[in-house]
C-alpha cells in the first residue's frame, strides 16, 4: 500500500544533526528528503568548529617555533601567509561539504538545494513554490550570530565572515566574552594581529568554573591580548584605517576590524512555524520535549534551533534519538547530563560536570586542584601555567566536576568525561596509576583537598 505522503521524513536543514537523522532514517528504509538553502555541513563544518580548529592549529605555530629555538633547533620562520592558509582552508571545507552531500546521496536521501518552510503539520513548501508532503518533519535549521543594536554595528563582522577575510587586519576589536569571542581573540593574537577584547561582564567565559576561567583570562592577557572587562562599545564610526571605537570605560581607539561575538539566535524566522502550529520560546527557539517533539505531533526539532545544548555532537545525538523514537519504535529521550566540552582558547579549557560554584550550591563538596608550570614550556622559559581540578561530593565521593586548563585539555577531558559519566569516585581516580611524566597525571595524584565547602 502506498503512503498518502510523498515522504516518511522531510528534514529542513543540512547541518550535522539534520544530515545524521536523514541518513540513519534512510538506512532503516524510510523515504527521506532534505532541504538546505545554503551549504551542506552547517555551522560546524562550514563556519564553526572545523575551520576554527584549523585556525587554532595555524595560530599555535608561532609559539611552537619560539619553543623549538629554546629546545636547540635553528628555526628560520617567515611571516604567516593568510591567503595561502585561507585558500587551503576553503578547499578543505569544499571537500567536507562534498562528503556531506555524498552521505545523503549514497543513502538514497533526496535533496533540495532550497529554503523550505512549513505550510501545515505535514507539508513543506520550497522556494519555487513546490510543495511536498511528509509523515514526519524534522527541523534542524541551526542558529546564527547576531549583532547587538549599537550605532555602527552594521560595519562589524561576525564569526561567519572571519574565515573569508581578504587579508588579516593589523588590529581587531572583539566584542563578547563567551567561548567564541575568546577563541578568536587567541587565534588572531597567535596569527600576529593586535587584539583588543571588550566584555561587558566581570569575567570572561560566564557559566564556567571561576578558577578555570580566571586562569584562561590571565593567560590570554599574558599572551598579549588587551582585555577590557565591564566594557561595551559606546560608539563606533568608520574612519581612515578602520573604525573609531569609544568604549563605555572611556577608552578611544581605532581598530582596522571589529568583530561581534555577542550571542547567537535560532533560525526560526519565516519557517512557517505559526501556520503549522509550532510554538517558539522567548529567544525564538523551537520548544520541544525530551524526545525533541514539538507541540505538533508530526513535527520534531533538533540542534541549535532548539537552544538546548548548542554543540555539534549533541545535535547528532538528538538526531539519532529522534530516529530511534520515531522510526525504530524505541522512545529514546536525549541525555543532556554530564556533557564534556572543550574551549579552544590558548591554553585550552576542558570541562565536564559542575563548576565549583554550582556544586557548592547543591551539596557539601571537596575541591582538589593544582596549578603549575608544565615541563615542556617551563624548559622553554615560558611562564605559562596549567590547572587540574576535581570537584568531589563529600557524601557520595563522586567526582561532580573536572576542569582542565592546559594545552591539549580538549583531548584530556574526553577521557575524564568517560569516568565522570560512569560515576567515578575520587577513590577511583586515586586507584588509577599515574602516567608519568604528563600534565594529566596530576588528576590522579592529588591527595588532599585545597578547600571544602
Amino acid at each position: 500500500m502506498m503512503s498518502e505522503f510523498d515522504y516518511d521524513l522531510f528534514v529542513i536543514g543540512g547541518g550535522s544533526g539534520g544530515v545524521r537523522a536523514a541518513r540513519v532514517a534512510a538506512q532503516g528504509g524510510a523515504r527521506v528528503a532534505l532541504a538546505e538553502e545554503d551549504r551542506y555541513g552547517g555551522t560546524c563544518v562550514i563556519r564553526g568548529c572545523v575551520p576554527k580548529k584549523l585556525m587554532v592549529f595555524a595560530s599555535e605555530y608561532r609559539g611552537a617555533m619560539a619553543d623549538a629555538q629554546a629546545y636547540g633547533w635553528t628555526v628560520h620562520a617567515g611571516g604567516f601567509d593568510w591567503v595561502t592558509f585561507r585558500d587551503k582552508l576553503h578547499t578543505e571545507l569544499d571537500r567536507l561539504e562534498g562528503v556531506y552531500r555524498g552521505i545523503l546521496k549514497n543513502n538514497g536521501v533526496e535533496t533540495y538545494d532550497s529554503r523550505a518552510r512549513l505550510v501545515d503539520p505535514h507539508t513543506v513548501e520550497l522556494a519555487d513554490g513546490t510543495r511536498r508532503s511528509a509523515k514526519h518533519i524534522l527541523i534542524a535549521t541551526g542558529g546564527r550570530p547576531v549583532k547587538p543594536d549599537l550605532p555602527g554595528a552594521e560595519h562589524a563582522i561576525t564569526s561567519n565572515e572571519i574565515f573569508h577575510l581578504e587579508r588579516l587586519p593589523k588590529s581587531i576589536l572583539i566584542v563578547g566574552g563567551g567561548y567564541i569571542a575568546c577563541e578568536f581573540a587567541c587565534i588572531l593574537n597567535g596569527l600576529g594581529v593586535k587584539v583588543t577584547q571588550f566584555y561587558r561582564g566581570a569575567q570572561i567565559l560566564r557559566g564556567f568554573d571561576e578558577e578555570a576561567r580566571g586562569l584562561v583570562s590571565d593567560e590570554m592577557i599574558a599572551s598579549g591580548i588587551t582585555l577590557h572587562l565591564g566594557t561595551n562599545i559606546e560608539t563606533m564610526e568608520p574612519v581612515d584605517g578602520g573604525y573609531r571605537v569609544t568604549g563605555t570605560n572611556g577608552s578611544e581607539a581605532v581598530f582596522e576590524q571589529v568583530m561581534f561575538a555577542t550571542g547567537r539566535a535560532p533560525n526560526t524566522e519565516n519557517l512557517g512555524l505559526e501556520a503549522a502550529g509550532v510554538s517558539v520560546g522567548r529567544k525564538g527557539e523551537i520548544v520541544v520535549d525530551a524526545y525533541s517533539q514539538t507541540g505538533v505531533p508530526s513535527v520534531y526539532a533538533i540542534g541549535d534551533v532548539t537552544d538546548r545544548v548548542n554543540l555539534t555532537p549533541v545535535a547528532i545525538r538528538e538526531g539519532m534519538a529522534f530516529v530511534e523514537t520515531v522510526f525504530n519504535g524505541n522512545p529514546t529521550p536525549v541525555d543532556h547530563d554530564l556533557i564534556p566540552t572543550a574551549i579552544f582558547t590558548q591554553p585550552e579549557m576542558g570541562t565536564v560536570g559542575l563548576s565549583e560554584e554550582a556544586a557548592r550550591e547543591q551539596e557539601p563538596i571537596e575541591v582538589y586542584a593544582t596549578s603549575f608550570r608544565p615541563m615542556q614550556t617551563a624548559f622553554a622559559g615560558r611562564p605559562d601555567r596549567v590547572l587540574m581540578k576535581l570537584i568531589v561530593s563529600q557524601a557520595t565521593r563522586k567526582v561532580l566536576g573536572c576542569h582542565i586548563v592546559a594545552p591539549g585539555a580538549g583531548e584530556m577531558i574526553q577521557m575524564a568525561g568517560i569516568a565522570v559519566k560512569m560515576g567515578a569516585t575520587k577513590e577511583d581516580f586515586d586507584r588509577t596509576v599515574a602516567v608519568h611524566p604528563t600534565m594529566s597525571e596530576e588528576l590522579v595524584t592529588m591527595k588532599t583537598p585545597v578547600r571544602t565547602a
